[in-house]
């Protein structure tokens, strides 16, 4: 959903909250999924968090290229995540990066206030808040050499035109551009742009179909990496009885509740594939409060609602993913779900809808099924279809139940080959390929070269 859209849900839930309703999915992780079992609180297993070798890479950085990594928001989201690991992780392949960021939270989050800020700082990132006013100054001041740009507000890209520094932007999908009203505006805006960098083929085939203006040599791909500093472990056993599970089978997606994420169709799909001993967890912030309470009273009208779990957001997403026994996305459109990658280096096999990196991430043996995109043609999408398909029978269905019933079948084979999914996965994706290439074109940026061409992962 475009960040304007967001913002408005958000001052909804506002008017919501004071007038009584639901104030979202809980965030209680001490409390067990299922009623009447003892569980345990999740905060007190292993953590995820920031490594002092990235401080030191940080410190002992002997970078030619100065860039600044720009992001509006730092919060909790996969593009988030990206721009802080571009930050902490850049400076050991030569670019001296400073992160600047408008916001520490998104409006109207309940999620982790100033993690990434936090973590940024205490692994002695340079990293500074700006404002519309004072964004052309501190660009003049601070000469980087290139912008690496992640959602960033169009004042920062008018600052960085009138100062002739130039522009690299990420494009972490086309949730933007999913209207075609904002196509003609994009044509104008990318003429200041020096160049772009898809996170997956399928987001740079539909950003050139938008804007064919854009030249397509100065737009690369470069599928987004595994962090090998964030992997950690978490004992299972543990994780699932701090949930409260025994025998159970669950299937998990960590998914914001909003419309992009299409909630509802995973619940109408997992209501004629589940059995009795599979479980649902979902968990998430509720990005758009009204979709929560409608999909939340979907749930309750299922036979099996008894075992289907909405949950917010969770500050330790490893140990949800350590008790889990498949990973499921059924989404409209993502650039590339991190959360799905997450998914795929702690071995769990994911059951994922035809979306940005969708192929990419799955393209292996063993790793899961490919569902068809919920509206049909990935490739085609606009609000309005999305929009109305929200709360109908979707094209996807079917394949969607029949994915979930195969992977059911075979969760012992999943489980007894999990460590192997995970090395695989992991070196699937490994984090320095990333930052090569992201370093490769910053360079190049930099030095007006031409861009490097890149074959695929």
């Amino acid at each position: 959903m475009p960040a304007p859209l967001r913002r408005l849900a958000r001052r909804a839930m506002s008017v919501v909250d004071s007038d009584g309703r639901s104030a979202g999915p809980s965030e209680n992780w001490s409390q067990p999924l299922i009623a009447g079992r003892d569980g345990a609180d999740l905060q007190a297993l292993p953590r995820t968090i920031a490594p002092t070798a990235v401080a030191e890479s940080v410190a002992a950085s002997t970078a030619t290229v100065r860039c600044v990594v720009a992001i509006e928001v730092l919060d909790v989201g996969g593009m988030d995540e990206m721009a802080a690991f571009l930050g902490r992780r850049l400076p050991e392949f030569g670019i001296q990066t400073t992160v600047v960021y408008h916001s520490g939270q998104q409006e109207g989050s309940t999620g982790e206030v100033g993690r990434l800020v936090r973590a940024l700082t205490d692994a002695g990132v340079d990293l500074q808040r700006l404002k519309p006013e004072t964004a052309q100054d501190f660009l003049a001041t601070h000469r980087p050499d290139v912008i690496s740009a992640h959602g960033a507000p169009g004042w920062l890209l008018d600052a960085a035109v009138a100062v002739g520094v130039p522009w690299v932007e990420t494009l972490h999908g086309m949730h933007h551009f999913l209207h075609r009203d904002s196509w003609a505006p994009e044509q104008e805006r990318s003429k200041g742009i020096a160049a772009q960098i898809a996170v997956s083929e399928m987001v740079r085939r539909q950003y050139l179909a938008c804007v064919p203006t854009f030249p397509a040599d100065r737009l690369v791909t470069i599928p987004n990496g595994v962090d090998e500093h964030r992997i950690t472990t978490v004992d299972r056993a543990a994780a699932r009885a701090a949930l409260g599970l025994r025998d159970e089978v669950l299937l998990l997606s960590l998914a914001r509740f909003g419309l992009q994420k299409n909630t509802y169709g995973l619940l109408s799909a997992f209501a004629k594939a589940a059995r009795p001993d599979t479980h649902l967890l979902i968990a998430g912030r509720a990005d758009d409060r009204l979709y929560y309470e409608q999909v939340r009273h979907y749930a309750d009208s299922l036979p099996c609602a008894d075992r289907i779990h909405l949950r917010g957001h969770c500050s330790n997403p490893t140990a949800l993913l350590a008790a889990a026994d498949v990973f499921v996305l059924d989404s409209f459109f993502e650039g590339w779900s991190l959360a799905s990658m997450e998914a795929l280096v702690t071995g769990l096999p994911v059951v994922m809808t035809d979306v940005g990196g969708a192929r990419e991430q799955l393209d292996g043996p063993g790793r899961g099924v490919l569902v068809a995109n919920p509206a049909g043609d990935a490739e085609r999408l606009d609000w309005d279809i999305i929009s109305d398909l929200r709360f109908r029978p979707q094209p996807n269905e079917d394949e969607l139940v029949k994915a979930l019933s195969t992977v059911l079948d075979g969760v012992p084979g999943f489980a007894a080959r999990r460590e192997q999914l995970a090395a695989e996965s992991r070196a699937a994706f490994p984090a320095t390929l990333c930052l090569q290439r992201h370093a490769e074109v910053l360079r190049a940026v930099a030095r007006k070269e031409p861009l490097p061409h890149f074959i695929s992962v």
